[in-house]
């Protein structure tokens, strides 16, 4: 695809997969304006935790005696505590036990969703990563601190957790929400049938269940060495680190990800930017 049609035509109807679930139709407006056609695969929804009782009780206990630090991974989860909060009528102390508490975001996300009530002094990680928030532990003293950790969806990130223990900290988790599959698995399997066929120019992940609802799918149908070939002859988009570093561990290339804003429009502009620069079409 030559660099004055794109130029001319923004994404040059670009072939573009969108696996995002949540803000799938911004994402895709986003790409539809620039010229590009969307694919869209919601591969992953999101749910509240099945068992509401351990997050409320942690709630509770949070409000009634607010530990020494609280860790915030994903602005997903701060908005489910506080709905949840706010179902119980528990919404106005959460907010003020917050307040209290000394907080560190693994990223933007959770400092904008804390903004949206009003907190605006929360410290972010380093690095948007679990490095990231360990390396900014590193000079804390954590010895018999409880230190609150909101996880990302089900995975008990053990790796933090870990670091805690051996600091001799306390920590204390709370998992407000879970992923589920989405899109019924026949459409699943088309969309990585078009990407071994050759048939998607750039498939732009913003999620780490993302990838993994794909490589499921892939395994049980036995398409997975093909999806992964194919995944390293099409463009990778990676929405930030944690998901760029996922995918390059499952040994895929990523192309193109923001520098600095982990973001939907950034992702956009980046993706943008690397064919501007004479990048062609992997069906080209």
């Amino acid at each position: 695809m030559a660099k004055t049609e794109l130029l001319n035509n923004k994404l040059g109807n670009l072939r573009i997969a969108v696996p995002e679930s949540r803000q799938l139709d911004t994402m895709a407006r986003l790409l539809e304006k620039r010229g590009a056609q969307v694919l869209r695969i919601p591969l992953i929804a999101i749910h509240d935790a099945p068992d509401v009782g351990p997050v409320l009780a942690w709630i509770e206990r949070f409000i009634g005696s607010p530990p020494d630090l609280f860790i915030i991974l994903t602005g997903e989860g701060v908005r489910r505590l506080l709905a949840l909060a706010d179902r119980h009528a528990l919404k106005a102390d959460l907010a003020d036990a917050l307040s209290q508490t000394p907080l560190l975001c693994r990223g933007p996300k959770p400092a904008r969703a804390l903004r949206e009530i009003g907190l605006k002094n929360a410290a972010q990680a380093n690095s948007p990563t679990t490095d990231g928030v360990i390396d900014s532990l590193a000079t804390m003293d954590l010895e018999d601190r409880r230190v609150a950790v909101q996880l990302y969806g089900d995975d008990p990130n053990l790796k933090l957790v870990n670091y805690l223990e051996s600091r001799q900290g306390r920590a204390d988790t709370v998992s407000p929400y879970v992923y589920a599959d989405e899109s019924d698995e026949q459409r699943v399997l088309a969309l990585i049938r078009s990407l071994i066929e050759n048939t998607v120019d750039v498939i732009a992940f913003t999620s780490q269940p993302q990838f993994r609802r794909l490589e499921k799918v892939a395994k049980k149908h036995e398409l997975l060495d093909e999806m992964l070939k194919s995944l390293n002859q099409c463009c990778v988009a990676a929405i930030g680190p944690v998901v760029k570093g996922q995918l390059q561990e499952s040994g895929i290339k990523v192309d193109i990800m923001p520098q600095q804003a982990f973001f939907m429009k950034p992702l956009v502009t980046e993706i943008m930017r690397y064919f501007q620069q004479g990048k062609s079409s992997p069906r080209q």
